[in-house]
Order: C-alpha cells, then sequence, then structure tokens
C-alpha cells in the first residue's frame, strides 16, 4: 500500500538506482571470472646489462666478475699530480696603457684572461711572452704576477 502513493520521479529515481546495482553486481561477477591467478613468475623483471628492464633473467655466463675492494662509494681525493700547473703562459693579445688594462691568450687552453696594471710586475706590450697565475676576478678570470718570459 505504501507504493501506491509513490510519484513518477521517485519511481525513476529507484529504478535508475536499481539497474546501476545491478549492472556493478554484474562486472564484479565478470571480473571474479576472467580475472587470472597471477604467479609470482610473471611479476618477476629483470635488469639487463645495459639497465634495461626485461622479462627474460640474465645469462649467467655473460656475468662480469667485480671485485668489491674496486668500487668507490664516496668522492675521489684530488690527486696532486692531476692538477693543472698554477703558472700559466701566454701571450698579450692587447694591452692599453693609458686605461691600465689588457688581455692575454692562455697558451694552455686558448682562453682570453683580463690583466690589469696593478698585477704587473714588468711593463709588457702587445705581442709579449708573458707568465702568470690565474684568480676569479669580478667578471672572470683575472691574471696576477705577470712577467715576461726571458
Amino acid at each position: 500500500m505504501g507504493r501506491s502513493r509513490e510519484s513518477f520521479q521517485k519511481r525513476e529515481v529507484r529504478n535508475k538506482k536499481e539497474k546501476k546495482r545491478n549492472l556493478k553486481e554484474k562486472k564484479r561477477q565478470e571480473r571474479k571470472e576472467h580475472d587470472k591467478k597471477s604467479s609470482l613468475e610473471d611479476m618477476i623483471a629483470y635488469v639487463d646489462e645495459k639497465g634495461q628492464i626485461t622479462s627474460t633473467p640474465p645469462d649467467p655466463d655473460k656475468k662480469d666478475e667485480i671485485d668489491p675492494e674496486e668500487i668507490e662509494v664516496s668522492v675521489p681525493k684530488n690527486d696532486p699530480s692531476l692538477e693543472p700547473d698554477p703558472i700559466r703562459q701566454g701571450t698579450v693579445t692587447f694591452f692599453n696603457h693609458s686605461k691600465g688594462f689588457g688581455f692575454i691568450r692562455d697558451q694552455e687552453n686558448g682562453q682570453s684572461v683580463f690583466v690589469h696594471v696593478n698585477e704587473l710586475l714588468e711593463d709588457i706590450r702587445e705581442g709579449d711572452k708573458v707568465t702568470f697565475r690565474t684568480e676569479q676576478g669580478q667578471k672572470g678570470p683575472a691574471a696576477v704576477g705577470v712577467e715576461k718570459v726571458k
């Protein structure tokens, strides 16, 4: 008797909810039927010698023996024999005596290095061969302790 007073709109809403419930239940049953039980072998992945993930295990004949003592865990210490010589040689490419600055072309790396008159140990001219050390200046590398090569 309770449903006789039910409006058309309420009946439609109830029917839609019922259809939705039935559809969900049907999908759940289909998933249970078609779902395969996956084995551990299906879930295992391997990494080959190039670092790529594969489904095949690596060939044991291709294994390389690695000495655990050779593995460096930290940053290697600086070897003083590998450090560049602090005293460099170069050629004066430009020098303006009135303004008191110029540039030296480093022979080792071809880099242009700024030089100021305050860092000169002797007078220099364009084309002179010089020795110098480099320090970081305001706008890049700067030459200090500049003297002519004799």
